[in-house]
């Protein structure tokens, strides 16, 4: 009987996490709001490349009230431009229980040469 009981637990901790997530969602950055990043001249005459991954805080009416770097590029002047580039842009905000709310967004920005 012990056995049934611990899934019938797990099951209901599972769907009561899933109707949580559900409840939430994340914003999502408007590209066309804003310029790309421009490449450092340095970065470029160094040849420097690498995925830059930050964070930003979006309020309720979709502007970024915070940014930070998570996790950098390996180069600080990619992660610096592409932090102020796109901390310009606008954001679809993300909603808690159907309502616009302040959350945060990740947001990857890959640098490479063509």
């Amino acid at each position: 009987m012990k056995p049934q009981i611990s899934i019938l637990v797990s099951s209901l901790l599972l769907a009561m996490s899933a109707s949580v997530l559900a409840a939430e969602t994340s914003p999502v950055m408007d590209g066309k709001s804003c310029e790309p990043p421009k490449y450092p001249k340095a970065a470029l005459m160094n040849e420097e490349t690498g995925t830059v991954t930050m964070g930003f805080l979006i309020s309720a009416d979709g502007k970024v009230v915070e940014s930070k770097v998570d996790k950098s590029s390996g180069s600080k002047s990619l992660d610096k431009a592409a932090l102020g580039a796109l901390s310009q842009c606008k954001f679809k905000p993300g909603t808690k229980d159907g309502k616009p709310d302040q959350l945060w967004a990740k947001v990857d920005f890959v640098w490479k040469l063509e």
